[in-house]
């Protein structure tokens, strides 16, 4: 079914015949007054009783004919066209893994609502802003595991970011674990660019596999590493439970390895970024979002369909709907 939205026309140039449709009306109005002689008479009241036939008057509808054919083979020169595209995308992908710390202190509320729930929401906003690439998700505390696989359903992730919480896993801070962790995900990936950016608040305090011993297995895969310290320098309010069951609020001191993780950026590549507020936080999402940009490349194909056989069927027929009837029902008045 042709979309008529999507019509072009490779010879514009031929609509400006349409200009000639005014000269042949006045040419078909000085020949028809001039095919009529003229006679002087005293008086025109002996007329008044006679009517213009109704053939006489359809006799003009030839000429509407020829007008319509005309316009019709005007078109045609045109050539309308219609065109099918579509496009082959190919996607140069990027795979990432985001390692994220669910430890206690992640409940700091320095950063709003507090630690984790901030940095889950900016990094649900990322993911919105990368259709193209396949993320997954890493959580560590005292352990690690893997929330979610490499994945491009982002719906899926999403869900499962929201039902990340504290103590889903013994406390903690195992930094190695949940970088070899994100390591693991990607070790088999084919993609031309793997990621882990990982997000902590704190010192390397537990876990079977050192951090800079991780730091080298992603080197030697080609892993590019962004450390993120969470947390606002000084003091930070932080929830405490107390006997009776409420909430109070205690300061405590903001303790972020960066020298380590630092140390794990420059030998993976990548780079560290501090957080200390959400402002801070969804600038740095936004500058790995620039470091890390997938290559997609779209190759658009055309092809043109020809539309004027219609047009000049019609023409064709309007000019034969016009010789008949001119030598046939109109024959004696033309």
């Amino acid at each position: 079914m042709i979309n008529w939205t999507d019509i072009d026309f490779a010879h514009k140039e031929f609509f400006w015949l349409f200009l000639l449709l005014p000269l042949m009306v006045g040419w078909y109005v000085w020949q028809y007054r001039r095919s009529y002689g003229e006679i002087q008479m005293s008086s025109l009241q002996g007329f008044s009783s006679v009517k213009t036939s109704a053939k006489e008057i359809t006799r003009h509808g030839l000429f509407l004919l020829r007008l319509m054919a005309f316009s019709a083979f005007i078109v045609v020169l045109a050539r309308p066209q219609s065109s099918t595209s579509w496009q082959d995308v190919t996607s140069e992908g990027i795979d990432i893994i985001i390692a994220l710390d669910i430890s206690g202190s992640m409940l700091a509320e320095d950063l709003k609502p507090n630690r984790l729930e901030a940095s889950k929401r900016v990094a649900m906003e990322f993911i919105d802003d990368r259709p193209n690439d396949r993320i997954g998700l890493v959580v560590y505390s005292g352990e690690s595991f893997t929330q979610c696989p490499l994945t491009t359903d982002h719906s899926v992730l999403k869900n499962l970011f929201k039902d990340i919480k504290n103590g889903m896993i013994v406390d903690g801070t195992a930094i190695g674990m949940g970088l070899a962790n994100g390591v693991l995900r990607l070790k088999e990936s084919n993609a031309k660019s793997k990621v882990v950016i990982l997000l902590t608040d704190g010192f390397n305090t537990t876990g079977k596999i050192p951090p800079l011993t991780a730091a080298e297995i992603a080197k030697s895969e080609k892993i590019r590493v962004y450390t993120v310290g969470v947390g606002t320098k000084g003091m930070a309010p932080y929830p405490f439970r107390n006997p009776l069951g409420g909430i109070v609020y205690q300061n405590i001191e903001v303790k972020i390895d960066e020298g380590l993780l630092k140390n794990i950026a420059e030998m993976t590549g990548g780079q560290y970024f501090r957080a200390t507020n959400n402002k801070k936080l969804k600038a740095i999402y936004k500058e790995i979002d620039k470091l890390e940009k997938s290559k997609i490349e779209e190759v658009q194909y055309t092809t043109k369909h020809e539309l004027f056989f219609p047009l000049a069927a019609i023409g064709s027929i309007l000019i034969l709907i016009e010789f008949l009837l001119k030598n046939t029902v109109f024959k004696s008045i033309t």
